[in-house]
């Protein structure tokens, strides 16, 4: 055999390599409770791929980066679980099997078909959820007031809270303090919680994204996180375990998120084992505790891939009655969210 055969075989080989890897790659765009090695790496294992993951806050973060992304680029995508009709109704998100879904196995509130199916076809499953709530310290307050939304804000703990850095959950809360439902939010309602918001700010240190609330609450520098949850304080508790949440009279927020297969995915059928493994039990253990923020598991089936410490922290046998006392996020128009930004930046962002 001639070196320039040699030559060509090894180039052959080469590509057939290169594309055999191609092949078996996975991006996926996702909330940073994906990124964590405990949940991606059994899953490349098993399968023999790699998984790229994109990190992204916001759903305007994750379709801008769709617009400027070329088709294919993406095939999973976790989002909002409120928001999952928006890309719907771009043609964004690819079908799926139903019958290939835990839906049975899911907390009947948290299945939201009405969010993740339209005229009976299922876009995405939800995989997570949690709640927007009220984080505290509980060495350092009342544990009573913590029960009542308008006694977190008041002059009593001025100086003491953190709000976090988002309008969405946390105009909602104010809402729900006033009486009013989240899904029923319109222009008028904005006036009734604009004073409200004003208290708050006014009772404030800071407005902070989630790890400078986290830490802020964990240092000392402030006593009570408006808007957070066990997502923010599960991952304090093992070393700190005053640092603990409750869901006020009034309610809370609860929070969903969902995951689909983008619709331009050349890697569906390996997308779909990608849904079904971070939908299963064993997955949503994983997920449930990963070490970028901590929430509920969809799939109730993950109690037994769970110790009784991280059943107890999420608060699992509370469950029935955080669901039935919780709405979800406000789900404005567009006329009616950039109301409710404006309303944000003048009230909040000071």
């Amino acid at each position: 055999m001639t070196k320039l055969r040699y030559s060509l075989l090894a180039i052959a080989a080469m590509q057939l390599a290169t594309t055999s890897v191609v092949a078996q790659e996975l991006n996926a765009l996702v909330w940073c409770d994906h990124a964590d090695d405990a949940l991606i790496k059994p899953f490349e294992e098993k399968h023999d791929v790699k998984v790229n993951l994109r990190e992204y806050e916001g759903t305007g973060a994750a379709l801008a980066l769709l617009e400027q992304s070329r088709p294919g680029d993406w095939d999973v995508l976790v989002i909002d679980g409120i928001d999952v009709f928006r890309a719907v109704e771009t043609g964004m998100l690819a079908p799926l099997p139903k019958n290939e879904l835990p839906i049975e196995d899911m907390f009947t509130e948290v299945i939201m078909e009405e969010n993740n199916s339209k005229d009976g076809t299922w876009y995405a499953v939800t995989e997570k959820f949690g709640y927007n709530t009220i984080s505290y310290n509980s060495a350092k307050v009342d544990v009573k007031d913590m029960q009542d939304l308008a006694t977190v804000w008041s002059d009593k703990y001025a100086g003491r809270i953190s709000i976090y850095d988002y309008y969405l959950p946390v105009m909602g809360l104010a809402a729900i303090s006033e009486g009013v439902t989240t899904a029923n939010m319109d222009a008028a309602s904005l006036k009734t919680i604009g004073p409200v918001l004003g208290q708050m700010r006014s009772s404030a240190a800071s407005v902070a994204g989630v790890v400078a609330a986290q830490t802020a609450l964990a240092t000392g520098e402030v006593d009570i996180v408006v808007g957070g949850g066990e997502w923010l304080t599960a991952v304090l508790a093992e070393e700190q375990p005053e640092m603990t949440w409750t869901i006020p009279d009034q309610g809370a927020v609860r929070w969903t998120q969902s995951i689909g297969i983008l619709s331009d995915s050349k890697q569906k059928e390996l997308s779909l084992e990608f849904i079904k493994y971070i939908t299963s039990p064993e997955g949503q253990a994983r997920l449930a505790t990963s070490a970028c923020f901590w929430g509920m598991p969809a799939n109730s089936k993950a109690s037994d891939f769970m110790t009784d410490s991280q059943r107890a922290i999420l608060r699992w046998d509370e469950q029935n009655k955080f669901l039935r006392r919780t709405q979800l996020y406000p789900a404005p128009n567009m006329d009616l969210d950039n109301a409710m930004q404006d309303l944000w930046l003048d009230k909040l962002s000071q």
